[in-house]
């Protein structure tokens, strides 16, 4: 199993969030997070006085697939996430050993 975890603009999370129940995918997490990368921030201008947004916000989208679906996941994520402008975000994914369902005790690819 692999989970997948997407940093994405805010505005593209419903576009995510469709195109990957169109392929399937049951159940995942988001979070509204805040962070920066090579854009570093950006300055505003508020009632005159300039500002410095050194923290962006972004969502993050976790979601844990069988291995043979994970490159499919992220493909599919890049297609719905891409804007082609700085800061569209960025895509891990991680190997998970063990996945226990709390209400029934399910263990495993059972489990998700």
């Amino acid at each position: 199993m692999k989970k997948i975890e997407a940093v994405i603009k805010p505005f593209k999370l419903d576009e995510v969030r469709e195109a990957l129940a169109d392929m399937g995918v049951s159940g995942l997490t988001v979070t509204e997070v805040k962070g920066f990368g090579r854009q570093k921030g950006h300055t505003e201008l508020y009632r005159g006085a300039e500002y410095v947004v050194d923290f962006l916000p972004k969502m993050k989208v976790e979601v844990v697939v069988e291995s043979d679906q994970a490159e499919a996941v992220v493909d599919t994520i890049v297609k719905a996430a891409h804007t082609g402008k700085i800061g569209d975000g960025k895509i891990f994914v991680c190997p998970v050993e063990h996945v226990v369902r709390i209400r029934t005790g399910e263990t495993n690819e059972s489990a998700i």
